[in-house]
Parts: C-alpha cells; structure tokens; sequence
C-alpha cells in the first residue's frame, strides 16, 4: 500500500538554515532512504510558501490569491512517497525519516489514487 508522508515545519526555521546545516539533513535523509531502499519512493521538497498560490474553487468564478490558504504555525514543505504493506510499517519508516530530519512534524496518510502521469521528471 502507498502512503503519503507529508513534512510540516516552521518555513522561516528551515530557510535559515546555512548551506551546511541542511546538506547535512539531506545526508542524514539520504542515508535513510538508502537503508529503506524501495520503501520510500518519490519525495520532494516544495519551494517557499511565498511562491504559492491558491484557487478557491467556492466561488464563481473561482479566485487566486498569492500564497497559501491556510496561515498556520507550521507549512507543508514537502513529501514522501512511502509503499508498505501496512500501517504500521509506513510509521516506523516516518520515524527512522523523523532522526534525520530535526523539528517538525510529519502527516501519514494512506494514498487512495496514485497515477505517476506521462510528464513524469
């Protein structure tokens, strides 16, 4: 089964971070995935919250604003991609993910539709 294992974190802690400090949690990540090998697929980080922006699609016609919907303390700042064969598993694999990785927290949520698309990078 896959799951989506999505990363919040406080943007404005993580954008501080000097160059070596987070190639030092991309080392320490990396080196996870490595030792997880296919458990752990796809992942991504995502660009700032300043670049995002928003559709509400409650309205009509639909509205865009800059930025993201929802003002919390913490942000998506990216995903993994995790398959398992249970729940169980994914959560052990969040929490060896979760050593590497300071501060933060992390959403696990089984993925009901997966398409990679043909525009896959």
């Amino acid at each position: 089964m896959r799951y989506a294992l999505l990363c919040y974190h406080q943007e404005d802690v993580v954008c501080a971070w000097s160059k070596e400090e987070d190639a030092e949690v991309m080392a320490k990540i990396t080196a996870v995935k490595e030792r997880l090998g296919p458990k752990i697929g796809t992942n991504l980080r995502l660009m700032p919250t300043t670049t995002a922006m928003t559709l509400r699609k409650d309205r009509d016609p639909p509205l865009v604003l800059d930025g993201p919907f929802a003002e919390t303390k913490e942000q998506l700042l990216g995903l993994y991609l995790l398959d398992c064969a249970s729940l169980e598993e994914a959560l052990e694999v969040a929490k060896e993910l979760a050593k590497a990785n300071p501060g933060g927290s992390y959403e696990l949520r089984p993925v009901g539709y997966f398409d990679l698309g043909s525009g896959a990078a």
